[in-house]
């Protein structure tokens, strides 16, 4: 019998995703997929398997889960309290999980996406080449209570491993190349964009996140209205009301709003994982340099597993032990440590 994931209570906003539905666009459904992708690879690297396995997303907070077989899980993204029977369980890390186990995880602490990821993966039948939830054009939908989840057979067993995840959490400096309508902004409004701190502000979901300021908003200066065409995850439109918007990965396909520039894929999980009121400041680089910071980010994701360490070291592997300072202070080899 095949194993299972039962989702005793789910919180507000649960689905399944994975790396995305590739070649849709032209038809009107973009890629969708994990909001952080880069969770995807860690997860995967934390159980030895395929990034492009599912995993379950939890927006804002997570829910409670049981398993019908022993399985193995791994936590990453935006940190969440969790516990496994009442036992706290390391964030960014994977675990063995015995059926019947609850296991429970709360809100985030730090960031706005974390994932479950399972052993196998969630084994869901693929709709157009994957399993991902477009929860905007209708394909999949929201994870409920009382939901049950088929999971792929796992080859794997190693459970108790560790991994630093990249700091993508609290914001910061998001680096942006020229867009389609850049050059129709003035300098002067392109370097006040890029002086400016914003907020996050809370009105955002998996479509696009509005960034907030203080002072004026932004414009062309023209009231440049511009005919629809297409637009990818990542471009930042200047809506109506001056306001920026950064479109994410359930973005409509086309937009009529003028774009002062587009955020570099490699940052874009910075956007996602940004709580309500995070700081971020928006910096333009060359094309060139876009495409540097995105080899060298495909590397590093190619290169996680090598980053895995076992929660406990077990003496008997550490090549180093005798480095260690096992014992500090003066011994006796004679004295009696517990006789006065």
């Amino acid at each position: 019998m095949s194993a299972a994931l039962d989702i005793l209570q789910g919180g507000p906003s649960l689905s399944i995703q994975d790396m995305g539905r590739r070649g849709y666009r032209a038809v009107g459904l973009t890629e969708a997929g994990a909001m952080d992708p880069e969770a995807l690879h860690e997860g995967a690297a934390l159980l030895h398997q395929s990034p492009d396995f599912a995993a379950i997303e939890m927006a804002g907070s997570g829910g409670s889960f049981r398993a019908t077989a022993d399985i193995r899980i791994a936590l990453t993204g935006a940190t969440m309290a969790a516990s496994l029977d009442g036992e706290a369980l390391t964030w960014n890390a994977s675990h063995a999980m015995p059926a019947g186990a609850t296991l429970t995880i709360g809100g985030a602490r730090r960031g706005s996406y974390g994932y479950l990821h399972i052993g196998g993966g969630i084994a869901t039948d693929p709709v157009m080449g994957s399993r991902s939830s477009h929860l905007r054009a209708g394909v999949g939908q929201t994870l409920e209570t009382e939901d049950t989840l088929p999971i792929g057979p796992d080859v794997h067993t190693e459970v108790s491993n560790g991994l630093t995840p990249s700091d993508r959490f609290d914001g910061g400096k998001v680096r942006i190349v020229a867009s389609m309508q850049t050059e129709a902004f003035d300098q002067d409004t392109r370097d006040r964009f890029t002086a400016t701190t914003f907020r996050r502000d809370p009105r955002g979901n998996r479509m696009g996140v509005r960034m907030d300021s203080e002072g004026a908003g932004f414009s062309t200066g023209s009231g440049l209205s511009i005919v629809s065409e297409i637009v990818v995850a990542g471009d930042i439109q200047i809506t109506g009301d001056g306001a920026p918007f950064v479109l994410m990965c359930e973005c409509q396909t086309t937009g009529g709003y003028p774009r002062i520039g587009t955020v570099i894929p490699c940052d874009l999980p910075r956007i996602a994982q940004a709580q309500p009121g995070t700081a971020i400041r928006f910096e333009f680089i060359t094309m060139a340099q876009a495409i540097a910071l995105g080899q060298r980010h495909a590397a590093d994701m190619a290169g996680l597993r090598s980053r895995v360490a076992p929660l406990i070291r077990d003496p008997a592997t550490i090549r180093d032990l005798l480095s260690y300072t096992l014992i500090s202070g003066v011994i006796s080899a004679t004295t009696n440590p517990f006789e006065e």
